[in-house]
């Protein structure tokens, strides 16, 4: 039987599905096109278009896809693409999973950290309440889509991720450059924490939870040892061989050259654990961010 799996062209998508069919597992990557290849089955959320025989009889789905947070300034327009693409499209499964004779057993929808809002230096686990803003909105929303699941007797998980690490891609792809150019630094106060996740890890924490049956709901991917911003400007400095700027890139610097992603996305403060994941029996790989970013670069 197969998994299912849509943004498998993300980074965590990819790295994902490459895992999966290292294991022997058949996958089935959802895009929103005509298909291109035998393993793919388009859908068209936005028509709330999906093949139920290809979700028919499945083990699990996996769902990933959404727009790039980061991908654009942010604008009205851009924002209500944010909601659209993550809550739409995952109502658009889960009503599709209610009319299945044979539901997969598991729903896993991507969600993030950005749930609890900033939570300045308070160490939060999968027990805290949802904070403010844009971002904690929006994950609540899409969290409440993927927990309709329950209603067809589908187990339902919502994988919280934070910075997943990676050369390849996501933040840190972006920030290498100006690193090995001797030009990172703190950003805003540097003094906010973020809580991070190798993408090794993420893919192997997924591949736990699927088959672990007592997880369920909000679950935090994130490493047990989160650190601030400026640590982690430290650390991949000397990670890369390469000085920091001593001096941090203030908040307003930061929102004239992001706009409100600045404010919503990287000067909130983070300092989550995966309670979960390691009451459940997962063991991380890289618990410690030099070890991490030494598997990573």
């Amino acid at each position: 039987m197969a998994i299912i799996v849509t943004g498998a062209s993300g980074l965590l998508g990819s790295a994902l599905t490459r895992a999966l069919r290292e294991r022997g597992r058949d996958v089935v990557r959802f895009v929103r096109r005509e298909p291109r290849a035998a393993d793919e089955v388009s859908w068209r959320p936005s028509e709330r278009a999906v093949d139920l025989s290809a979700l028919e009889g499945t083990d699990a789905v996996v769902h990933l896809a959404g727009a790039s947070i980061a991908g654009r300034r942010w604008n009205d327009a851009y924002k209500r693409e944010l909601v659209r693409s993550r809550v739409e499209g995952t109502r658009v499964l889960v009503d599709a999973l209610g009319r299945l004779s044979r539901p997969p057993e598991v729903f896993l929808t991507a969600s993030g950290v950005d749930f609890y809002g900033d939570t300045g230096d308070q160490v939060v686990d999968e027990s805290h309440p949802r904070g403010t803003g844009f971002l904690s909105d929006l994950c609540e929303q899409w969290e409440g889509e993927a927990r309709r699941a329950a209603e067809a007797g589908v187990r339902s998980v919502q994988a919280r991720t934070g910075l997943a690490l990676s050369r390849h891609g996501g933040m840190l792809g972006r920030v290498l450059p100006v690193f090995r150019m001797g030009l990172g630094a703190p950003l805003g106060t540097g003094r906010q924490y973020w809580s991070w996740i190798t993408v090794d890890d993420w893919v192997e924490a997924v591949l736990h939870v699927l088959a672990n049956p007592d997880v369920e709901g909000p679950v935090n991917f994130t490493s047990p040892q989160p650190v601030t911003n400026a640590e982690f400007t430290r650390k991949l400095g000397k990670a890369l061989g390469r000085s920091t700027m001593p001096m941090p890139v203030p908040g307003f610097a930061l929102a004239l050259g992001l706009g409100e992603f600045a404010g919503a996305g990287l000067l909130p403060s983070h300092r989550v654990l995966p309670r979960k994941l390691t009451d459940s029996g997962y063991r991380f790989a890289h618990t410690g961010l030099d070890d991490a970013l030494s598997a990573v670069l």
